[in-house]
């Protein structure tokens, strides 16, 4: 492969890994600590700060049009929105835009506040998307996120019809870590800390600045998904009481006061749409009343009988949706079911709110797709069912965040020992192989550079265990520059040219390399299979710096070699200190 191909191909490398470490560099270093831990709240939290927020601003604003005032630059946005507003309407804007002209410009001070509060929802949401593409820290290095869960066994119990014995309990929490560990892992987390506390509780940490609200849906959905028909005459009715009743309807824990409003055979639930901050909210009628459904109490299909699950978008308006592959009897189920009742209502009831209405078009058998999610919704949903349901309903009985496990002061000297064992390194390349040690200097830049890419692209965690793999990785690295460097001497010694010795030291050290990483990388498979928490963080580290370390060594610092021999003219290779082995004497040259 020619020269200007390999330096294309590093060039797309670099240009590849600087996007993936992009969001890790603005989440860590440009974005302040303040927004930080904003992005970090709860999505309810971040609806109240929002709106807060935007109604101190639009009073701020109204203060300012009575003295004239410029417009904020933080909220120099509703400027432009201003100008298209006379844009649209065909007026000519003023000649200087005040605080009293942009606010003329809308037509209320609802629209106004829905401006700000649209602004500061979507700057955050921005920054919690920017977080979820950075590389996570630690429990180690950063904290995370400790939850205690309750398993409720007698509710179990009450489903099984009868007294529970050891053997039920130790079971029913076995298979509740199992399903934990397994949602977890799909998550992305590398380094979750699950384990039993006590005979009903378990114990789970989370590392890093993980978004508490998603984590609790992961860890708490308990995928209940069933499907009910609608009793579209029931609804009816009962929403004509409702509206009459709209205080009475209910009793303070959410059920009927009189059941005898709709019939026995089917219960009344809450319909429930997404609003702006992807928070559940119940819908409501043309006339404002809050939306419910009347649907049969008997399920028609068990979410039980769903074998896969997945989260895609499609149709004609490319949304989010799930597509549930069912088993052979609940494909049999459904089919009896949506045969019986084509052009009827079908509702989707996910832990009791009913997510979804559709129509039964046609009889459908093994295939179920469903709309109506946003797009994390629907991942998380797909990720629930895939796992399978809890075998007992767990509650959060504490959660709290927790600090780093090291202090700030070990983790600085920790840190700074790392670093200079790396500059230690590179420094004994510089001295001890001279000219050539640049070369090895610059190639184990670009490793480091590569390996910290890969570990933002996959959103791997960051631990003090994952360092020292990067450390071990950076040392074999510069041992295969060794064995190269050392080749090289040889060939000097042969009195060969600079090109020949270059050649020659790369492939006759190319075995030697390879086994030896291929070697390491097993070993690194076997301990990211086997191990957990902070072995399966070395693990990783390490087997990513194997790809990167060979790719470095043999690529990028051969690239080095043949650009000063066939760009830079050079004659001689600076190996070592020595004049007889390390520096080749070509023929012509004077004494």
């Amino acid at each position: 492969m020619s020269k200007r191909y390999r330096f294309i191909i590093i060039l797309v490398i670099m240009v590849i890994c600087f996007v993936f470490l992009w969001p890790s560099i603005r989440w860590y270093f440009l974005v302040p600590k303040d927004q930080q831990a904003l992005a970090l709240e709860s999505r309810e939290q971040i609806k109240i700060y929002a709106s807060q927020t935007a109604q101190a601003d639009l009073q701020h604003l109204i203060d300012g049009a009575r003295s004239g005032a410029d417009v904020p630059r933080e909220l120099s946005f509703l400027v432009t929105q201003a100008k298209n507003i006379y844009k649209d309407a065909g007026q000519t804007p003023p000649e200087k835009w005040d605080v009293r002209e942009v606010l003329s410009a809308f037509n209320s001070r609802r629209e106004v506040l829905d401006a700000i509060e649209t602004r500061r929802r979507e700057n955050i949401f921005a920054l919690k998307d920017l977080q979820k593409n950075a590389v996570k820290l630690g429990l180690d290095l950063s904290g995370g996120l400790s939850i205690v869960l309750q398993a409720d066994l007698e509710a179990l119990q009450e489903r099984l019809g009868r007294s529970l014995t050891e053997e039920d309990r130790v079971d029913a929490m076995n298979r509740a870590l199992e399903v934990l560990n397994s949602r977890i892992d799909q998550f992305g987390l590398t380094e979750p800390v699950i384990r039993r506390q006590g005979a009903d509780q378990i114990y789970v940490e989370i590392p890093g600045t993980a978004d508490p609200e998603r984590i609790n849906d992961i860890i708490m959905g308990r995928g209940s998904l069933a499907f009910h028909m609608e009793d579209a005459e029931a609804t009816e009715a009962f929403n004509n009481y409702y509206r009459t009743h709209p205080t009475t309807t209910f009793n303070s824990e959410g059920g009927l006061v009189d059941p005898t409003v709709v019939s026995a055979d089917v219960k009344v639930l809450g319909v429930y749409v997404k609003d702006r901050y992807g928070l559940d909210e119940q819908a409501r009628n043309a006339d404002g009343s809050l939306r419910y459904a009347a649907v049969k109490k008997e399920v028609g299909l068990d979410g039980n009988h769903i074998r896969s699950a997945i989260s895609e978008r499609g149709g004609w308006d490319n949304q989010p949706q799930v597509t549930f592959m069912l088993d052979s009897e609940g494909g049999e189920i459904f089919y009896k079911l949506t045969s019986a009742n084509v052009g009827k209502p079908l509702t989707l009831v996910l832990d009791d709110r009913i997510k979804s209405v559709a129509t039964i078009q046609e009889p459908i058998r093994d295939a179920v797709r469903l709309t109506g999610f946003s797009a994390e919704e629907a991942n998380n949903i797909a990720l629930i069912l895939r796992t399978a349901a809890l075998p007992v309903q767990l509650e959060v009985a504490n959660q709290q965040s927790i600090g780093p496990s090291l202090g700030g002061d070990t983790i600085r000297r920790g840190l700074y020992a790392l670093i200079w064992g790396i500059v230690m390194v590179l420094v004994f390349m510089l001295v001890f192989y001279k000219i050539a040690g640049i070369n090895a200097v610059i190639a184990q830049l670009f490793n480091f550079y590569i390996m910290f890419s890969v570990l933002s692209a996959f959103n791997f965690t960051l631990t003090l265990p994952s360092i020292a793999g990067f450390i071990l990785t950076i040392g074999m690295a510069v041992d295969a520059n060794v064995i190269i460097f050392e080749r090289m001497k040889e060939e000097l010694r042969l009195g060969k040219g600079r090109k020949a010795v270059v050649e020659a030291g790369f492939n006759k050290a190319f075995w030697a390399i390879m086994d030896s990483n291929i070697t390491t990388f097993i070993a690194a498979l076997f301990l990211s299979q086997l191990g957990s928490g902070p072995i399966k963080g070395f693990a990783v580290s390490l087997a990513i710096g194997v790809f990167s370390s060979v790719f470095t060594a043999l690529f990028v610092s051969r690239l080095i070699f043949d650009f000063g021999t066939d760009v830079l003219h050079s004659k001689n290779v600076s190996v070592s200190w020595s004049r007889g082995p390390g520096k080749v004497k070509v023929a012509g040259e004077a004494e």
